[in-house]
């Protein structure tokens, strides 16, 4: 069947600005990049009110918290005075009450590290599993707003997996590129359990990507990857949850996985533009942590300064990061630079490690989360982080989103011996036990096992 195209910018959206020549321009309605130079846009924020109305918004965020209204049930549009404001569809917002998730004080970690604190932001305890339905929400009202039948996106697992819960609930078609054996297939599975039309393509992620914006120019879908600005500025609202659960004081250190790198830009976002706000009285070091498979950001920061990104393949465990050509790496520098902050990579069994030590605090996480405590282990070893200072770890997937990475950890076939002596791992590690099915042999099992 021959879909029909349209090319028309999107009616009644706010303003956008390209991150690169600056130029302002309307919400393009498709492809979201700058028409004048290519690059990405993000939403003008609107002129702030007085304040003394920004400084009673705390105040009644938190008398939502009641509510049984939709919007105030999700932890997103809670804080609706900070997401742009366009029209809605006649059934109103797309909401799966999404955010108001967890934030764990994990003191253990911070004694054996040597710090004042360690905390974990869950995001993986979202609807969906993953940071992505913070996004999700606002993208897929925009495009029911904007009367889209499909939503797209390419993905490596958890944005497919958001998009099609979201696109479900707002009774829209979804359609999935995800690069054929690359992705969890827990992650696959819920793109097919929501009904998206998956295809899983012969190349890699960024070959998805490059596939999917051909296809915007064929076909009227709407796309919800991460260059999409509404995206960004649902999951920009994290920093605001983050606050208001620390009695609106900011941790000195926050550690953020880095992919396609839209979250780490949202993040800083969301924090440069409540501290304008005065909502926010410091600014942490937000510092972006990639796996050594996949770090194009790493070598860009370490040795280009942040002005250049060189694609490269991408390899790694934590297939929720294996991205070699992120899209958002000029908005993840911008981050860098304002905050002060650090970008570094870690290998495969420092990933590893890192999985297992949050797990045994009873937190358990994908990969790709993990590589926050391995970053902030080598950067509290370096000095960087100093032993008084506070550490915020922004963990963005569920446990369950890789329970295949899980097991082969825990029988000893991850990571391979390609990454290294495995000595550090042996106690992390709790293979199953087959047994006789007698009390002795379980008794004899509980004996030997010693204290935890």
């Amino acid at each position: 069947m021959k879909l029909p195209v349209s090319t028309a910018p999107a009616p009644d959206a706010a303003s956008m600005q390209c991150i690169a020549c600056g130029r302002v321009q309307a919400d393009p309605g498709g492809w979201y990049q700058c028409a004048a130079c290519g690059d990405l846009l993000e939403l003008i924020p609107p002129q702030a009110p007085s304040a003394a109305t920004v400084q009673s918004w705390p105040a009644l965020w938190r008398s939502r918290r009641d509510s049984r209204l939709a919007e105030d049930l999700s932890g997103v549009w809670r804080f609706r005075e900070l997401l742009p404001h366009f029209p809605l569809a006649p059934r109103g917002i797309v909401t799966l009450r999404e955010g108001n998730t967890p934030l764990y004080d994990l003191p253990r970690l911070a004694r054996a590290a040597g710090v004042a604190a360690v905390w974990a932001k869950h995001q993986g305890m979202n609807p969906t599993g993953s940071f992505k339905d913070l996004g999700m929400t606002v993208a897929v009202t925009r495009a029911q707003a904007l009367g889209a039948q499909w939503v797209a996106c390419a993905s490596t697992g958890n944005t497919s997996a958001s998009m099609a819960a979201y696109a479900a609930q707002a009774g829209l078609r979804s359609l999935v590129l995800i690069p054929a054996g690359k992705i969890a297939w827990g992650k696959l599975a819920q793109s097919l359990d929501y009904g998206a039309l998956t295809c899983q393509l012969d190349t890699d992620f960024d070959g998805c990507v490059r596939i999917l914006r051909e296809l915007v120019r064929r076909a009227p879908v709407y796309v919800v990857n991460s260059i999409n600005p509404y995206r960004v500025e649902g999951q920009k609202i994290m920093a605001a949850e983050i606050l208001e659960q620390m009695a609106w004081q900011s941790p000195d250190h926050i550690l953020i996985p880095g992919g396609n790198l839209a979250n780490s830009s949202a993040l800083g976002k969301g924090w440069l533009e409540l501290a304008a706000l005065g909502l926010a009285a410091k600014i942490p070091r937000i510092s972006i942590v990639q796996a050594e498979g996949a770090s194009p950001l790493v070598d860009c920061w370490r040795d280009w300064k942040g002005e250049k990104l060189q694609p490269r393949p991408a390899r790694t465990l934590a297939t929720a990061i294996q991205i070699g050509n992120p899209a958002s790496w000029k908005k993840a520098v911008r981050v860098l630079r304002s905050t002060g902050g650090e970008c570094l990579a870690v290998n495969e069994m420092e990933i590893a490690q890192a999985k297992a030590e949050i797990g045994r605090q009873g937190i358990g996480c994908e990969p790709a989360s993990a590589v926050t405590w391995a970053g902030a282990k080598k950067l509290i070893h370096s000095g960087w982080i100093q032993p008084g200072q506070s550490v915020m770890l922004i963990l963005t997937g569920h446990t369950l989103k890789d329970a295949e990475y899980i097991l082969g950890f825990h029988r000893g076939e991850i990571p391979g011996p390609e990454s290294g002596s495995q000595a550090a791992l042996a106690g992390l590690r709790h293979p199953p036990r087959q047994l006789p099915a007698t009390v002795e042999a379980v008794a004899a099992a509980l004996e030997t096992a010693g204290r935890p």
